[in-house]
């Protein structure tokens, strides 16, 4: 049995390295540490032509988000071992087995106090990503080593322009429930933003 904990100590908490070594090693799973995506932390992907299980999770998230997330893919994992693809992704049986592999983390104490309250808050009703849960999300921002501030939509002022990465700029408009209303300069369609949307406030004359 092949001994991981060296290489997920670089990117979980240290106690937690062993426990993920071992679900591993149990699953026959193939833990990919991926490059850095905007539209996903991890994924899970089932056995399919000869291929094992497949988990992969983004190499720069912090040492929480990192772990919340993995244990997320293994819920995947556990769940399609039990029932194929006759449920949900991220229905009652995925939610069930998520708060059953996070609660070995709970008890040993992984978690700073605001995180492991955001995380007990969350297993309430857990979403289809922890990004979803606004509380969750912030709490594990703290943690981050960012090099420059980040700027993300709810931060901006109303009718303020704003970039994305992909060159494509926006004005921000009004909130509507959870989200916020902002308009394509170029094509004027209106589009709805997550308020933890990373962006990048512009000045347009």
């Amino acid at each position: 049995m092949e001994d991981y904990s060296g290489t997920l100590r670089k990117y979980m908490p240290e106690v937690a390295a062993p426990i993920i070594s071992r679900w591993i090693n149990d699953t026959g799973c193939l833990l990919k540490i991926s490059k850095s995506r905007s539209t996903k932390f991890g994924d899970y992907r089932a056995p399919y032509r000869g291929a094992g299980h497949r988990i992969s999770v983004n190499h720069d998230l912090n040492p929480y988000a990192f772990l919340i997330t993995t244990i997320h893919e293994f819920a995947h994992l556990k769940t399609w071992q039990q029932f194929k693809h006759q449920v949900k992704p991220h229905g009652i049986e995925w939610k069930d087995n998520f708060k059953q592999l996070m609660d070995p983390f709970l008890q040993l104490e992984v978690f700073p106090q605001d995180i492991k309250d955001a995380v007990v808050k969350y297993l309430e009703n857990p979403a289809a990503s922890s990004c979803t849960d606004l509380h969750l999300f912030r709490t594990l921002q703290r943690f981050d080593k960012q090099s420059e501030q980040i700027f993300t939509v709810e931060m901006l002022p109303e009718k303020e322009h704003f970039k994305l990465k992909n060159g494509r700029i926006f004005q921000k408009q009004s909130k509507i429930r959870k989200r916020y209303r902002c308009l394509e300069i170029m094509t004027n369609k209106v589009y709805l933003f997550s308020p933890i949307a990373e962006v990048d406030p512009i000045q347009i004359k």
